[in-house]
């Protein structure tokens, strides 16, 4: 069995969003079109409480995109973003979400951020994606979203260390790239056995 993760696939992370991943809206018409090509569609959903510890306006005197030290390691800052029943938090309005069988949703737990579709960031809080995966006899994923050097790598090496066969589709995936994160994602998902295509 195969299943296609499309991950994050939010209004804020596309262009006019509060983190807007450049070209994010370009990949929402090829990703409704694989989506009958797969035994499963299991959507992520980027889903912070206000206030969020991932947040640059949550720490004083810290701006986006600045790194500080967590309980669980180091942090990226971002800005408010997918804040929980706001429109930016909504997957992107083209986005055929009926053709889910499961829509995760992470991040809500204000304490720590979660980039990976298996774990929170601390790497060992589940989000129980991986039982469902594994009750219904699916071994291999293939990946989409946004962004490709975050929550896409973070996702796809999870899966791998757990053992799914897992291809990353770079064409319908955006990347972020923040001080040659992509670069770096890109190295990491290859060195866990991930495939680039």
């Amino acid at each position: 069995m195969h299943a296609l993760i499309v991950i994050d696939l939010q209004t804020d992370f596309c262009p006019g969003g509060a983190l807007a991943v450049a070209g994010g809206d370009e990949i929402v018409a090829p990703v409704n079109a694989m989506m009958s090509e797969f035994d499963a569609v299991i959507l992520t959903q980027d889903w912070h409480p206000a206030g969020h510890s991932s947040f640059a306006s949550s720490h004083d005197g810290k701006a986006p995109f600045e790194l500080t030290e967590m309980p669980y390691g180091p942090q990226v800052l971002w800005p408010d973003h997918c804040v929980i029943g706001s429109p930016g938090a909504a997957f992107h309005p083209e986005l055929e979400t009926d053709r889910a069988d499961l829509v995760i949703r992470k991040g809500f737990r204000p304490a720590i951020d979660s980039y990976s579709a298996f774990f929170e960031n601390d790497h060992s809080t589940p989000t129980g994606l991986e039982g469902y995966l594994r009750t219904r006899g699916i071994g291999r994923l293939t990946m989409v979203g946004l962004a490709t050097d975050f929550c896409v790598n973070f996702s796809a090496v999870d899966a791998a260390k757990l053992g799914f066969d897992v291809t990353v589709l770079e064409s319908a995936c955006r990347g972020i790239d923040l001080d040659g994160s992509l670069a770096a994602a890109r190295e990491g998902m290859r060195a866990a056995g991930v495939t680039l295509t």
